[in-house]
């Protein structure tokens, strides 16, 4: 997977729209999926599993072995980590 580089700061602002728009269905199925009684480690594991199937058919999978090798990095250095509110 290589890093796609935009030509117009539109198109730029036009893929994060697209990334906002997504997780918000996301986050709106997740959350149904909790209130009817689904596991979050299973959604988890599902969710994790249907990304990478549809990377893979997207750009193969030797790109997105490549891809992975950089998530143990990230993941200790707090970028999927959500902070959470002291109320």
């Amino acid at each position: 997977m290589s890093v796609t580089t935009y030509p117009h700061d539109h198109d730029l602002q036009a893929d994060r729209e697209q990334k906002q728009t997504a997780l918000g269905y996301l986050s709106e199925a997740w959350a149904e999926a909790l209130h009817d009684g689904v596991d979050g480690d299973c959604l988890a594991q599902a969710s994790l599993f249907t990304a990478f199937a549809e990377l893979v058919g997207t750009y193969g999978e030797d790109a997105v072995a490549k891809f992975v090798e950089g998530l143990p990095g990230r993941v200790r250095n707090g970028e999927f980590s959500v902070a959470l509110a002291k109320q």
